[in-house]
């Protein structure tokens, strides 16, 4: 018994210590039993970065108490994970208050690497510029921390007033390098648009251009290529469904396909990313799907398989409890 007790006493102290250690370093890991992924957070507009194997998850974070309807966000989150089961959380990355020109909502973001870089395009509210505006952090690491690129917002609303007048429609940034080596941000709210970006990654490079033939566009585009053909996914309605489009040139024009997901269950909005990871294509979106408490602004993220039809049309998706990665 005495040395049962040994053990024990043993067994607890290196529990404290491993403990210790993963809050030490401030990386946290957990499993994932399904979807929603992530149950000890509110997460929601995730974007993925897919880097040495690994796979990166950027989310927003509803901080909103039960049963309050309003959306409370003021950071971003990045997880990470090998399998898509066994998953590490790690400190928050970045906040609102990183960028001196905004005043609060984190929303939908996504990072890109170039370089060595990691840049994580941003939208927030801007404290002198009326609207939504986007922004650009910088890191060496995929999982920060990250600093402002600018020191001023990259499109403000003011530059996108010709094409509409609402305030909101400078979000949802989404990015991609081409084969040439081109970058290009698109974005939008009713009106998606797209620019040219520099080498340096946080100046334009060229006008503003407006994405036409994206029928009933809301927001939260999502640009991917596979097999010379580019996708463009993106709300549409409301409660939001995922649509795309596809084209064999980055700059259009885009031949509608329809819808590719239906309304994620028990939240109004819906925001995606389209990613491979090891050999396998992957629908990473939100829901209100945790008990009980999930809703609208309390979202949470999923991961279902994309496939693709032999003609490149993209199979409807199928989201599901059991999830990813068993």
């Amino acid at each position: 018994m005495k040395q049962l007790s040994i053990i024990f006493s043993f067994l607890f102290i290196l529990t404290a210590i491993t403990v210790h250690a993963e809050q030490a370093n401030g990386d946290t890991t957990f499993t994932s039993n399904g979807n929603p992924v992530i149950t000890h957070k509110y997460t929601a507009d995730p974007a993925v970065l897919v880097y040495k194997d690994k796979f990166y998850l950027y989310t927003g974070h509803d901080e909103c108490p039960p049963r309050e309807n309003r959306y409370v966000m003021k950071e971003w989150l990045v997880f990470s994970t090998e399998d898509l089961v066994h998953w590490t959380e790690h400190p928050i990355p970045l906040n609102t208050s990183a960028f001196t020109w905004a005043k609060g909502d984190a929303w939908a973001s996504q990072v890109i690497e170039r370089n060595g870089k990691f840049y994580w395009y941003v939208a927030a509210e801007h404290k002198d510029i009326h609207g939504k505006s986007i922004g650009v952090a910088v890191s060496d690491s995929p999982t920060g921390p990250f600093k402002d690129a600018r020191g001023s917002a990259l499109i403000t609303n003011n530059m996108t007033t010709q094409f509409t007048k609402i305030s909101w429609d400078d979000i949802d940034p989404t990015v991609i390098i081409d084969d040439k080596g081109q970058a290009y941000l698109f974005w939008g709210n009713t009106q998606c648009y797209y620019v040219k970006l520099k080498e340096n990654m946080i100046e334009t490079d060229g006008p503003i251009i407006p994405v036409t033939n994206l029928p009933h566009f809301t927001e939260a585009p999502w640009i991917h290529k596979y097999k010379g053909w580019y996708y463009l996914s993106y709300a549409v309605g409301f409660p939001e469904k995922i649509a795309y489009s596809m084209s064999r040139n980055i700059a259009g024009p885009w031949e509608y396909k329809g819808i590719l997901n239906e309304i994620a269950g028990n939240s109004n909005t819906n925001h995606q990313a389209i990613v491979q990871f090891k050999n396998n294509w992957y629908f990473v979106y939100h829901n209100g799907g945790i008990n009980t408490e999930g809703g609208s602004y309390r979202r949470s993220v999923c991961i279902d398989k994309l496939f693709y039809n032999k003609d490149g049309t993209i199979k409807r998706i199928q989201m599901t409890s059991e999830g990813v990665g068993r």
